[in-house]
């Protein structure tokens, strides 16, 4: 073979082989592993029970018998439990006129204890780290937070830096699908993401008397997660990281305006600002489920489990139709019950997000769970309340704590928001999972045998007068 045409094939065959590597090397960095997270444990000097939140109730001087009655109500048959945690604002009697300062030392007293555990557990140095995303829906001060963080470990001056406001509850995936795709989008220049979620408590109590805006009070507790990821194998493969994320699926539905309206930030009639739960809430969640649902589906479940689910819709469809023509046109008897897709066959695990007993409930009934499915949501609401956006990250946890998540186990985490927005997630366990983390002290106790508040025989008073509508 003469020299040209043996060095134009050398190159080719160079060329082939560099691009075959490359693109191999770039499938592997699009994989994001979850290395480690850490859950916010407040001191205990800020624990609230329903008696103390009783107390800060009474404090409010505009509130008359039905606004009290109701609020305690809500209280008492929230399912939470006396170990939840408050802003010393609240605590101390600063709830109707809070600081700038007091959101801040509630983001600083999440952020020195957990991100810095989370950088001593996993060995990162902070300017390892090449992105960074913050997530709080209820506080955007100037520096960010994630400035705050920033300056707070010293990290590097290029890291990618990005801040989430106004998001709510659902913003924890939007952050971790954030962090996903900027790993992604380096060309394997980043390896290293952070994400911190948490919500901002303290200057966002509502001191008005709509029920709407009361309900935010009662459901709410501070606490937070950081959370490491890196898409690079030489850290995560091989077991080395605890999880690898599979798909993750978003559905926002605030097209619809009833959607969009549901959860909002507004003023009452006398202008105090508060979050405004309406009863349309229900039903968009269901709404946004249902999108979400239907693009999840076909991308973790088994092709025969979609097969059966298309087999007995059509055949109800068809049986429904029959019945229809037998009737000579008219609306027959009752059709039979809808067919549900079996998720337990893409999944063996349900993180869902504890926003409420209603939530929760809902969530089981679309998907057909049973009460051992959604007990790592219930015992979460019960021990930490609802956490906003980093409230999933409690609920893994206790899964972990509780010895559950085994090697080559499928994780669906399942969070909403406003907006309205509905996000899932699959990840599978690929490492050892035996850490108790925030739940280390309790987890032992439960579940417990029984979840009634223990002040429902005080405040038994509370339900004998109709006419409020409880909104859970």
């Amino acid at each position: 073979m003469e020299l040209l045409p043996l060095l134009t094939v050398l190159l080719l065959a160079h060329t082939l082989a560099y691009l075959a590597w490359t693109a191999a090397a770039r499938r592997r960095r699009s994989r994001c592993y979850l290395l480690d997270y850490v859950c916010h444990k407040p001191s205990d000097g800020r624990k609230i029970s329903t008696e103390t939140a009783g107390d800060v109730i009474q404090r409010n001087k505009r509130l008359g018998l039905p606004d009290y009655r109701f609020l305690l109500r809500v209280i008492v048959r929230s399912g939470i439990g006396e170990e939840t945690y408050s802003p010393r604002s609240i605590l101390e009697g600063r709830e109707d006129a809070p600081s700038l300062r007091d959101a801040l030392d509630e983001m600083d007293a999440f952020l020195d204890a957990s991100v810095a555990e989370l950088f001593a557990r996993t060995g990162v140095a902070p300017r390892d780290v090449d992105v960074l995303v913050f997530n709080v829906s209820m506080l955007s001060p100037a520096p960010s937070l994630a400035s705050r963080v920033v300056r707070r470990y010293g990290l590097r001056e290029d890291v990618a830096a990005y801040n989430l406001t106004g998001m709510g509850c659902s913003a924890g995936l939007v952050a971790l699908d954030l962090a996903r795709n900027k790993l992604r989008a380096n060309n394997g220049a980043a390896r290293l993401a952070l994400v911190v979620s948490s919500e901002s408590i303290a200057p966002n109590w509502y001191s008005g008397t709509d029920k709407s805006m009361m309900l935010a009070n009662c459901l709410f507790r501070s606490g937070g997660a950081a959370v490491l990821l890196t898409n690079d194998p030489a850290l995560g493969g091989r077991g080395r990281a605890k999880m690898e994320l599979g798909c993750l699926v978003r559905a926002h539905t605030g097209a619809n305006d009833d959607a969009h309206a549901c959860a909002t930030q507004r003023e009452d009639a006398e202008g105090r600002v508060g979050i405004s739960l309406s009863k349309a809430l229900p039903k968009a969640a269901v709404r946004a489920f249902a999108v979400n649902l239907r693009r999840l589906a076909p991308r973790i479940l088994p092709v025969s489990e979609l097969a059966r689910f298309a087999f007995r819709l059509l055949s109800r469809r068809l049986l429904a139709h029959l019945n229809h023509s037998s009737a000579g046109g008219k609306k027959g008897g009752a059709d039979a019950a809808a067919p549900k897709i079996n998720f337990k066959a893409g999944v063996e695990h349900f993180c869902l997000h504890p926003g409420g007993t209603a939530v929760i409930e809902a969530v089981k009934q679309s998907l057909g769970l049973e009460d051992g499915d959604v007990e790592p949501a219930r015992m979460t609401l019960h021990r930490w309340g609802n956490t906003s956006a980093s409230s999933l990250w409690y609920v893994l946890s206790y899964m972990e704590a509780k010895g559950r998540l085994k090697k080559g186990d499928r994780v669906l985490m399942v969070t909403f928001g406003s907006g309205f927005k509905c996000n899932s997630c699959v990840w599978e366990v690929t490492g050892d999972m035996a850490d108790k983390g925030v739940w280390e002290d309790c987890v032992d106790r439960y579940p417990p045998e029984s979840l009634a508040n223990p002040y429902m025989d005080k405040f038994g008073w509370i339900n004998d007068v109709e006419g409020d509508t409880l909104m859970l």
